[in-house]
C-alpha cells in the first residue's frame, strides 16, 4: 500500500516505509513521526531508487528514529539512509525494524538499531503524517479494486469466511498465491510471509462508500494481522514511473472534509 506521514511520538519523530503489505519504514524523531509505505514491481529499479531517495532528503530528518518494513522499495531506502549516515547528511538516526529481512538490510548499510514491542499499524497509527512510496500502476484515487489482508494461517479459512460474510454481494475473498494463477483459496502454494502469515485479496465488485468503514470491519475479525487501508491521516504519496516522479498529497483533502 507503498506515502509517508508524521506523527507525534512522546518525544520522537516517527516515520515509515510500508510494503503490503509492501514494503515498509518507519521515521521517528524526538518530536514528531513520520511513516513511509511503499510497494514495488517496476522492472526496472532507478524509478523507485528516485523515489526512495526523494523520500529520504524531502522527510527523514537528523534525530529521528526510524521504523523499517518489508519490501524492495524500502531495502532501496534503507541503504540510501544508511550512505547519508556514512556521508554526515543526517546524523542521530536509529532504526525500528518490524521484520527479520529490514533489520538485516539496516544492520549491513550501518544504521543503529533498538527493538520495538509492536506491529508495523500500531507504529503508523501513532504517526501525524504518512509518506507512501507507489508505482504508477499501483496508484488508485477512486474507491474500488481489490484490498490485501494478512492474516495469521492457523485457521485461514475460518477468518476469510469471516470477512467473506462482512462483504457479501459486495466482494470476494480470494486466498494470494505464491507464483502464477490460483483459485479462490490459493492454490497448492499460497502466499507465505516471513513471519508466516497468508494474505487475502479482498475483491470489490461493488463501489467502496467508506474506506474507514471497511478497515473498522477487518479490525474486529479475529486473525486479521492487518490491512492495507491508510485512512484519517494526512498522507503524501511519492508515485514513481518511468516519467519521473509525481506527488500526490491529500491534507487538503482532509481538512476540507473535516470543515
Amino acid at each position: 500500500m507503498a506515502s509517508s506521514s508524521v506523527l507525534p511520538f512522546s518525544s520522537s519523530f516517527r516515520s515509515w516505509f510500508h510494503p503490503c503489505l509492501a514494503s515498509k519504514i518507519t521515521f521517528t524523531r524526538r518530536t514528531n513521526s513520520l511513516s513511509i509505505v511503499t510497494r514495488s514491481s517496476l522492472s526496472d529499479n532507478s524509478a523507485l531508487l528516485q523515489a526512495a531517495k526523494h523520500t529520504v532528503d524531502s522527510y527523514v530528518k537528523s534525530g529521528m528514529v526510524v521504523g523499517f518494513g518489508a519490501g524492495h522499495a524500502s531495502d532501496l531506502a534503507i541503504h540510501y539512509l544508511g550512505q547519508q549516515l556514512k556521508a554526515g547528511a543526517l546524523k542521530d538516526i536509529v532504526g525500528t525494524p518490524t521484520c527479520v529481512g529490514s533489520a538485516s538490510v539496516a544492520a549491513k548499510v550501518g544504521i543503529p538499531l533498538e527493538q520495538y514491542e509492536g506491529s508495523s499499524k500500531t507504529i503508523l497509527g501513532a504517526a501525524e503524517k504518512l509518506v507512501f512510496i507507489v508505482t504508477e500502476k499501483q496508484y488508485r484515487s477512486d474507491l474500488d479494486g481489490s484490498i490485501p489482508v494478512l492474516i495469521q494461517s492457523f485457521n485461514w479459512m475460518e477468518t476469510a469466511e469471516e470477512i467473506d460474510d462482512l462483504f457479501l454481494g459486495d466482494a470476494e475473498v480470494w486466498r494470494r498465491p505464491s507464483v502464477g494463477y490460483a483459485g479462490p483459496l490459493g492454490g497448492d502454494f499460497p502466499m507465505v510471509t516471513k513471519e508466516g502469515h497468508n494474505v487475502l485479496d479482498v475483491i470489490f465488485t461493488s463501489p467502496i462508500i467508506s474506506l474507514a468503514d471497511v478497515a473498522n470491519c477487518l479490525e474486529q475479525v479475529d486473525g486479521v494481522v492487518e490491512h492495507g487501508i491508510i485512512c484519517r491521516i494526512p498522507c503524501t504519496a511519492v508515485i514513481a514511473s518511468e516519467n519521473g516522479l509525481r506527488i500526490i498529497d491529500n491534507n487538503l483533502i482532509l481538512e476540507a472534509g473535516r470543515a
